[in-house]
């Protein structure tokens, strides 16, 4: 069985994300979706939003599990038996970073694979900072990200406003 694991931050899961796990399911026997817990970072969602996040929007998609993850990478590719990392790109600006990242983790364990999958024109001016950025000042995401998640941010930035 191919397992890939797709980590990233997911705050929150936007449509192209969404894009390359689906695609990811059409060429991996399963798909761990990993959510990075970065202390550096301040996200808008915890972990476990972002995960029940995930697991909303991907829930049509029996190959997807949805977990959480601290420390190496590649350590928790192989606590969980998987050889792939399967990384999406936008454009040209992410590849410098993610080539960087690839390397260190090739480094650290030759034996995993990281894949790279464009994603689909259509999503690929998208990320998640844009869509916080728009739905804080009360933007329409719709059709940016999954309608879970919508609602979310939403309710978050109506929250925040009063």
């Amino acid at each position: 069985m191919l397992t890939a694991v797709y980590p990233g931050s997911f705050d929150p899961v936007t449509c192209g994300h969404l894009d390359i796990i689906e695609r990811a399911c059409r060429v991996f026997d399963k798909v761990i979706v990993a959510v990075l817990i970065n202390p550096a970072k301040e996200p808008l969602f915890t972990v476990q939003e972002r995960m029940e996040m995930l697991a909303g929007a991907t829930r049509h998609l029996e190959k997807v599990d949805v977990e959480s993850f601290d420390g190496l990478l590649v350590d928790f590719v192989r606590r969980r038996d998987a050889r792939v990392i399967l990384k999406g790109l936008r454009a040209i600006s992410d590849f410098d970073y993610e080539f960087q990242m690839a390397s260190i983790n090739r480094k650290l364990d030759p034996s995993i694979e990281t894949i790279f999958m464009m994603t689909s024109n259509d999503y690929a001016f998208l990320s998640s900072s844009a869509v916080k950025n728009l739905a804080r000042f009360g933007g329409c995401v719709r059709g940016l990200v999954p309608g879970n998640v919508e609602a979310k941010l939403k309710n978050k930035f109506s929250t925040d406003r009063r």
